[in-house]
């Protein structure tokens, strides 16, 4: 009698999801569950999209082995570019968000040239765009901040969906998200079954019963407490739909697509990347124009929340978004990471940095904390590499 194969679940891919559990149970408790109210999972959406948005972006380029550090700048520009289409000349709102598309697929490109056409090194190119970035938004600017924007543009970083109030438990709660959230279940239920019924059909191991119910179990919570909070207070948040369309587009072009795969094989190893016919240079500069694109879209979501364009927008966003990667489990030298990983990453970012505003730990503190654990993700990567070879 043939023996059925089983394997245990990969502890790096939901390693890095149990630890975001338990930074925000650690500071649910230490804070005495402010962080757990409903008006505080609605901030940390809205304070935590644009880095999503820009770790989405940053993980293709550190699977290629190496980093972009002019996101934050891009940020600042392209919301440059939209206060100041919107309040000096007084376009039209879809003219100004073009034009700040427009710019970061620009700044994309020129990053891209010089590193796939030049073989001048990324970290090189990006910190040329970082200054460049910064220098051209407080030109542009004149080291003041442009606003306020129009409600109609702040409803994209600040807005909500429409609400379907009806009453439970004392209160009246959003149907919209209880909608959402039971959508969401049977996706999530229907997506591993899914993966069970492919894995026995050819042959592969499967994890044992109890872990896939633990499993599902966990994540089916954190969805339904994450919607729940969310339908206790204003709704879902506009930004929220623009994160869920982004992770959804990029982790199926990732996982699914040729160009995702080239994107691996790359970073696994770039000269056998070359002689099996991948064209290297192409998916250099594609990765870095996508990284300008959705630096981009962050700079439109950021200068929506603000209701305003300034000169210091961004700052440090390109480290927030480097270190949700490597946080998500991609790694150091390349090749490894997924999309759901480095939204995983961000969303631990947030909740840190979240957290320990709220127990009134100072900013040096924070960044202390947040080196530690970017230097720890990172140094057990790189450990449980050595182990292995």
């Amino acid at each position: 009698m043939e023996k059925k194969q089983t394997v245990n679940l990969d502890m790096k891919q939901y390693g890095m999801v149990l630890a975001l559990i338990a930074v925000f149970i650690i500071f649910a408790v230490l804070t005495g569950g402010k962080n757990m109210s409903p008006a505080n999972i609605n901030n940390l959406i809205m304070q935590n999209g644009y880095i999503v948005i820009l770790a989405v972006g940053m993980l293709l380029c550190v699977l290629t082995g190496n980093i972009d550090l002019g996101v934050g700048s891009i940020v600042a520009l392209s919301g440059a570019a939209v206060g100041i289409l919107m309040v000096d000349f007084k376009m039209n709102m879809a003219v100004a968000i073009l034009a700040a598309l427009v710019i970061g697929i620009i700044s994309g490109m020129f990053a891209g040239f010089f590193i796939a056409k030049l073989k001048i090194p990324p970290f090189v190119v990006t910190l040329a765009t970082m200054l460049m970035g910064r220098g051209l938004t407080y030109t542009l600017l004149k080291a003041q901040t442009k606003g306020p924007l129009p409600t109609d543009y702040t409803y994209i970083g600040a807005g909500f969906l429409p609400t379907i109030k009806v009453p439970f438990g004392g209160k009246e709660i959003d149907l919209v998200c209880i909608i959402v959230a039971l959508a969401a279940s049977l996706l999530i239920i229907f997506s591993e079954l899914k993966n069970i019924r492919t894995r026995k059909k050819y042959g592969f191991a499967v994890s044992p019963a109890w872990q896939i119910v633990l499993k599902e179990a966990v994540i089916l919570l954190v969805v339904w407490f994450f919607f729940y909070k969310l339908a206790s207070y204003n709704g879902i948040p506009f930004v929220l739909i623009i994160m869920a369309i982004l992770v959804g587009v990029y982790h199926f072009l990732t996982s699914r697509t040729v160009a995702g795969r080239q994107i691996y094989a790359l970073g696994g190893n770039a000269k056998a990347a070359q002689l099996s016919g991948i064209n290297t240079e192409k998916v250099f500069f594609w990765v870095y124009t996508n990284m300008g694109m959705l630096s981009a879209v962050a700079g439109i979501v950021l200068s929506a929340r603000n209701a305003s364009a300034t000169p210091k927008a961004g700052d440090g966003f390109e480290l927030d978004a480097i270190a949700s990667c490597y946080i998500g489990g991609a790694a150091a030298a390349g090749g490894v990471g997924t999309i759901i990983g480095a939204v995983v990453g961000a969303f631990i970012m947030g909740i840190l940095n979240n957290g320990m505003s709220l127990y009134g730990w100072s900013t040096d503190i924070q960044k202390i904390v947040k080196g530690a654990v970017l230097l720890g993700a990172v140094t057990v990567d790189i450990l449980s590499k050595r182990k292995k070879g």
